[in-house]
């Protein structure tokens, strides 16, 4: 058994405002997504301005944050929705959902493309590929809080997460970091230019987390407030599985359409 390194969330503080590794971690992500994605743009082909690039990445970290939110509550938490709605703004309590926050990304892209009359698909095949760096380091964030961790388990890296009683588990949140964060970002910047048909590497993204995703759930502890749905699956499964549905429906599709 290992030693959960407890590291303080909070950096340091600025009067009443902490700053915390979790939201340094998405910071972070999203400034190598824009950089390798400007990048990019700077060496491939030019699908975007620097300013219409700027935008882009305004537009959907608002979405992304604000569909995180609604959407834990929505698959997580809909009881405590029901009960209050004004815990939706409670966002110092904690919940955050990563397909809530996928759906809020994708509309605020659907809302800017049009804006702009741009390919839906080319935008969000060029976005996907850098995705996976700010999935990773959220989870090497949730690692730090010692929250969403895993099953217990007896393997030799097993650990006793704070608050989490005195079983020692499963580090659920570095399975996630290396299935979701760096497998998925290297088999998505490996396959860039073999799949190069429009929808091609949006489709990989959902197919490849869903799988990544299900096989990681495997391994963490469902949500208490929810636990497992028909006593088989979790929500995370659920939503994931979702993702592989469409993403082979868009691949295939996008498959016919060059055809």
């Amino acid at each position: 058994m290992l030693t959960f390194p407890e590291i303080d969330p909070v950096i340091f503080r600025l009067g009443p405002v902490a700053v915390r590794w979790y939201g340094l971690m998405y910071l972070i992500g999203f400034a190598c997504s824009y950089s390798l994605i400007r990048f990019r743009l700077n060496r491939e082909r030019k699908v975007l301005g620097d300013k219409q690039l700027e935008d882009l990445y305004f537009i959907m970290i608002v979405g992304l944050v604000v569909g995180a939110r609604v959407g834990y509550m929505f698959f997580y938490n809909m009881k405590e929705l029901l009960a209050n709605p004004l815990s939706l703004f409670l966002v110092w309590q904690g919940g955050m959902s990563f397909h809530g926050g996928l759906v809020g990304a994708t509309l605020s892209v659907v809302w800017f493309c049009r804006k702009h009359a741009l390919s839906f698909l080319d935008i969000t095949d060029m976005v996907v590929i850098t995705a996976p760096i700010g999935l990773g380091l959220g989870r090497l964030g949730n690692f730090i809080n010692g929250e969403l961790w895993g099953r217990p388990s007896g393997v030799p890296w097993a650990m006793i997460f704070p608050g989490a009683g005195l079983h020692a588990r499963h580090p659920s949140q570095l399975y996630e970091l290396g299935l979701e964060g760096i497998l998925l970002f290297m088999l998505l910047w490996f396959l860039r230019k073999r799949f190069s048909g429009t929808g091609q590497m949006s489709a990989l993204f959902l197919i490849l987390y869903g799988v990544f995703r299900s096989l990681a759930e495997f391994f963490r502890e469902p949500d208490p407030q929810l636990g497992f749905l028909f006593e088989v699956i979790t929500m995370g499964q659920l939503l994931s599985c979702i993702m592989i549905v469409a993403g082979v429906y868009i691949f295939f599709s996008s498959g016919r359409r060059a055809s």
